[in-house]
């Protein structure tokens, strides 16, 4: 039953607003925030096929949208699981295949085209369906101002409120079974509503017992809202606690005046318990859009980073592959992120997509480009096989060894074969060339006595160096030591065959000597390979070879001191042992540069007598 007396306005501050003035956009953010909230698939959709699942999704938008939204997600859910598994293993059989994974493109799928027209469908249907109800809601917009307006009339005749008030509580009651009405229409028409109710109970002169009666029933009740509001503190989901404390103002506006005694009071002690619940959920709201703010930041960085990758720098496969680890690193770095606000996430993850999809479109063109150029420089390579191939076995000894020598420097001139035909194209020249050279060595008047005398002669040297005096000081084994090095350079050729393990032989002691006797002997090496290089240069075929070696040597110590250099950023510094092995590191970056540019040296030399 209703009072004759007036209600306090429902005016909540809160951080400086009222609760009806955020009523409408703490609403609009949580409905945002349900939007956003993924269902879990349902237990009764696991295990079924695409097409069952297509199938019962059929059968599911047959029924009112409004009670299917939960299943309509769990089977777009579980289908869009099995696509992706459907796609991991298409991949992995393209990866397999040889293919690059940038050029993988994942088979159309007629079940995910019937599932989109499902979708849209219940998309429609979903939009008629909120069009609907919002006619319903100016429907009853209209209805309710047209019981106000006879509520407003029995208001003012003061005279006759008695005569009216089973007409009064009948259109109340009216009033409050028509349905919701717009959100930008309910506070004034709430707060018109309770203005003609307050005008009317307070002119009204009813028995005294049955107003007591109906403000104690109307205390009773807002004494409990205002308990379950005051335990909404206690809700741990901020959401929830948020979305009950409406539907507890929406109660508060339909119980009637209390005694004008303790109408402040009460409703002070339900304004502030609303007050916490809002406060919490406004700040939940704050956080969120703070941290879409800080992933919109990494999100910009990271398009950036991408963007800054010159593609027309990116020459060879070593830069092309490095700057696909960083193009996998940030996305991988993308995938830690959380979403950005809403009007900017969509752009950005476009913009990082359009950046991959240019770098491994150029990335697949260029490795295109280099198949056939590497296939072009493999048909060269074969051509001049062929033509050494056709003089291996002439006796025209000096014009064709000429010849050979020409032919070699050609095949300096061709870029990069692939891979795995290189060493058999290699092995295929250097077969040809190896038998022309050695049937002209073989045949060469003298030779044979000479170089077994030799081999004697340079097997002597290595055992001299073997069994040095330690007695000797530092400076007479340096001195030793440079006199027998140049007279092992002075001593002619060694058979053919003998020739790579006498070498081996004197290297290896010479720098077991230099290591043993802790003696720094760059430079001195260096004058022995140049000494050494100075006997080859009358047969280029050793040349090749002996440049072909340092090559290889240079290649593997390069990715040698890459691995230094990439392991060097995981040592811990802090502690002494971590300490000691950073400059065990370092030492071992600084040998590598320096075997790298005395490597550079002698490459460089080889090729002046070339």
């Amino acid at each position: 039953m209703e009072s004759c007396e007036k209600s306090a306005p429902l005016e909540l501050e809160s951080d400086g607003k009222t609760l009806e003035s955020t009523e409408q956009t703490v609403v609009e953010s949580l409905e945002q925030a349900e939007a956003q909230a993924k269902e879990p698939a349902k237990a009764e959709y696991a295990g079924k096929s695409k097409e069952e699942l297509v199938a019962a999704l059929a059968a599911l938008i047959e029924k009112p949208v409004d009670e299917i939204r939960d299943e309509v997600n769990a089977i777009k859910n579980q289908f869009y699981a099995l696509r992706k598994a459907e796609q991991e293993v298409e991949l992995a059989e393209f990866i397999e295949k040889g293919n690059e994974p940038a050029a993988f493109a994942a088979k159309p799928d007629a079940e995910e085209d019937k599932l989109k027209d499902l979708l849209n469908e219940y998309k429609e249907k979903k939009a008629a369906q909120l069009a609907a109800i919002e006619a319903e809601r100016i429907a009853n917009l209209e209805r309710k101002r047209a019981i106000l307006a006879e509520l407003s009339e029995i208001a003012k005749d003061v005279d006759n409120v008695n005569k009216f008030y089973t007409k009064f509580q009948q259109l109340q009651q009216t009033f409050k079974e028509v349905g919701n009405v717009p959100a930008a229409d309910d506070k004034a028409l709430w707060k018109e509503y309770q203005t003609v109710t307050e005008q009317f109970y307070d002119s009204l002169k009813i028995n005294k017992q049955l107003r007591d009666l109906d403000f104690k029933k109307n205390l009773t009740a807002k004494e409990n809202l205002c308990k379950e509001a005051e335990a909404l503190a206690d809700e741990s989901d901020v959401i929830v606690a948020f979305k009950k404390l409406q539907e507890l103002h929406d109660k508060w506006r339909e119980i009637g005046p209390v005694v004008k005694e303790l109408r402040e009071d009460l409703w002070k002690r339900f304004k502030e318990a609303s007050s916490a619940v809002n406060k919490r959920h406004q700040a939940f709201f704050e956080n969120r859009k703070e941290k879409e703010k800080e992933n919109e930041v990494a999100k910009t960085a990271i398009c950036e980073e991408a963007e800054a990758i010159i593609l027309a720098e990116l020459t060879t496969y070593a830069k092309w592959n490095d700057a696909t680890k960083q193009i996998i690193d940030m996305q991988e770095r993308w995938k830690t992120l959380g979403f950005a606000s809403k009007k900017v996430n969509n752009e950005l993850f476009a913009r990082f997509r359009k950046t991959c999809d240019e770098f491994f479109a150029a990335k697949a063109e260029f490795f295109k480009r280099m198949k056939d150029e590497s296939a072009e420089n493999l048909a060269k390579k074969h051509r001049l096989c062929e033509r050494a191939e056709a003089l291996k076995d002439s006796t025209d000894w000096k014009k064709t060894a000429d010849e050979l020598t020409a032919i070699q420097k050609e095949w300096k001139t061709i870029g990069p074969v692939p891979k795995k035909s290189g060493d058999a194209v290699w092995k295929r020249f250097i077969a040809a060339c190896d038998y022309f050279f050695e049937n002209k060595n073989k045949n060469t008047t003298n030779v044979h006595q000479e170089e077994h005398a030799n081999l004697k002669a340079k097997k002597a040297i290595v055992e001299k160096i073997k069994t040095i005096d330690e007695s000797l000081s530092k400076d007479e084994i340096k001195n030793l030591l440079k006199t027998l090095v140049a007279d092992y350079q002075q001593i002619g050729h060694v058979p053919y065959k003998e020739k790579d393990k006498i070498y081996e032989e004197y290297r290896a002691a010479l720098n077991e000597a230099y290591e043993k006797f802790d003696i720094k002997e760059t430079r001195a090496r260096f004058e022995s390979f140049a000494n050494s290089v100075e006997s080859m240069s009358s047969d280029k075929n050793k040349l090749f070879k002996e440049r072909d070696r340092l090559v290889r040597i240079y290649e593997a110590k390069k990715n040698e001191l890459k691995t230094y250099e990439n392991n060097l950023g995981f040592f811990n510094v802090s502690s002494k042992a971590g300490g000691s092995v950073l400059k065990e590191m370092e030492r071992r970056i600084a040998k590598a540069k320096e075997d790298l540019i005395s490597l550079e040296k002698k490459i460089d030399l080889i090729d002046e007598k070339l």
